[in-house]
């Protein structure tokens, strides 16, 4: 662990501990205020929201709460305020802040990390926000894929990372974690809505919401990418260029960036240099389903049914758990004018993500 946020948590959960006399709990809200004002300016931070924050509803809930002195216990006491309390719902959009995820009862991942990490520091426990990175979802759009990471809840228990999930269809057997500061987490609040916004169709909005997540933190290479994204989507693929060499300045061998670095250069007329470039790429993600899912759909918007069908089950091989992957074949499928099968791995996605709301439009189109 490596960001200073998480390090004063976890000091400040030592001296919890030990009963230190001076202890006082951070103030991890107005901490992360001083961190905006930092990197963009006292005013321009002022418009920017703190995604844990909560309101005196909440407080005033949180209130009626037994204390206890366990860590185990309240982090107990935490999941079942939100879960047995709310009966929080999932909703995989729009991403909302801890408030709005109160007041709803519903969010999608990082919504409800927004919501725990609020709700567990008011009680005086330390979690802190961790991006699984072996679990990275690839949104595509005309070609260019839209990036966003997946977050989890995470706090160290008698030396034991555990982490906090709501993600409701997916096993919990992620490999790589990274705890990652306030600062970030807040960035990849603003980029999930930026990408909201640009799968939507928003551009503007998309624009204003992402130029937000590269300010707070210059150095996320998510919200760059997506920047880049943007720029193409709006008629610059020369602008998006520079924007993806920018990223991979800061994380070299990031395949959306590559992947739509690629597709700038083929907009550009570097058709040589694109197909450099997804070579590159192919070759160092044989382990990502996402890769290949994103492969076939290209190949499939080519008309090349044959390629899309056996990049969907290279992706299938590789994790068959993936609401979109089975989409892919239905997308495959019904370009083939196989709709027995079409409807088969449809029913599949479903089981899986009954939320999908593109499996739920294949669900209206084919009758189900």
């Amino acid at each position: 662990m490596t960001r200073s946020t998480v390090r004063t948590l976890l000091l400040s959960s030592a001296l919890f501990a030990l009963g230190c006399a001076e202890y006082k709990p951070l103030d991890t809200t107005a901490y992360l205020r001083q961190q905006y004002a930092k990197e963009i300016g006292l005013q321009a931070a002022s418009q920017v929201e703190v995604p844990f924050e909560l309101d005196d509803t909440i407080r005033g809930s949180l209130k009626t709460l037994p204390p206890l002195s366990s860590e185990l216990r309240r982090i107990n006491q935490v999941n079942d305020f939100i879960f047995d309390g709310l009966h929080l719902q999932y909703n995989l959009a729009p991403t909302k802040n801890a408030v709005e995820t109160y007041r709803t009862r519903s969010g999608n991942c990082l919504s409800f990390v927004n919501l725990f990490v609020g709700v567990a520091r008011e009680v005086g426990l330390t979690p802190y926000y961790v991006e699984v990175t072996d679990l990275q979802k690839w949104n595509h759009r005309d070609g260019m894929v839209v990036s966003q990471g997946h977050i989890v809840a995470g706090m160290y228990l008698d030396g034991v990372l555990r982490t906090f999930d709501f993600l409701p269809y997916r096993q919990k057997a992620y490999r790589d974690f990274n705890p990652i500061d306030d600062l970030t987490a807040a960035a990849h609040y603003y980029n999930n809505l930026g990408a909201e916004a640009l799968l939507a169709g928003n551009l503007e909005r998309a624009r204003e919401l992402i130029t937000t997540a590269t300010r707070i933190a210059p150095r996320f290479d998510k919200a760059i990418n997506n920047l880049g994204v943007i720029q193409a989507r709006s008629g610059d693929p020369a602008k998006a260029l520079e924007t993806y060499q920018r990223g991979l300045a800061i994380s070299p061998d990031n395949s959306t960036i590559l992947v739509n670095m690629a597709r700038a250069l083929q907009q550009l007329g570097r058709s040589q240099e694109a197909d450099q470039t997804l070579a590159k790429v192919e070759a160092e993600n044989t382990s990502n389903p996402f890769f290949f899912l994103y492969e076939g759909e290209v190949a499939l918007g080519r008309g090349e049914t044959d390629k899309a069908l056996d990049y969907m089950v290279r992706a299938l091989r590789l994790d068959s758990e993936l609401p979109e992957i089975h989409l892919g074949f239905v997308k495959v499928y019904l370009a083939l004018g196989d709709l027995e099968k079409a409807r088969h791995y449809l029913d599949r996605a479903l089981k899986l993500d009954a939320t999908n709301q593109d499996a739920l439009q294949y669900a209206r189109l084919l009758g189900k």
